[in-house]
């Protein structure tokens, strides 16, 4: 069965940048804790690009998706700019690119030719 590997592979790479940049988040929001403002806000981003990194793993693994896989991909790669820095941009373009090849990807078509033979009733004496 044919799979929307390319695809996966650019939302996988993404789904990383974006978790890097929720780590980045995530460690301004543990200097604020620091301070007493306490806030579990700051781990959105580790969320979304670990959900990214998922959905890239479910582009390869389950391909009769594609589409939903893809949404989801770009959801949460526009979900990324404010909450993981964008995965340094470089992230939120991937999986981006990565979403929009998963709802394009068309699987092959079978290359065999059926034809039914048809009867034709006999003429009227």
């Amino acid at each position: 069965m044919a799979r929307p590997v390319g695809a996966g592979v650019l939302t996988l790479v993404g789904g990383v940048f974006i978790m890097l940049g929720g780590l980045g988040f995530a460690l301004i929001g543990a200097i604020f804790a620091l301070f007493g403002f306490l806030s579990a806000f700051f781990l959105v981003g580790l969320a979304v690009g670990l959900l990214t990194f998922v959905v890239g793993l479910l582009m390869i693994a389950v391909p009769r998706g594609h589409t939903v896989w893809g949404a989801l991909a770009i959801l949460f790669a526009l979900v990324s700019i404010p909450f993981a820095f964008a995965g340094f941009v470089v992230g939120f373009l991937l999986a981006l690119i990565g979403g929009i090849m998963a709802i394009a990807w068309k699987p092959p078509t079978e290359r065999f030719i059926t034809v039914e033979a048809r009867t034709i009733p006999p003429a009227p004496p």
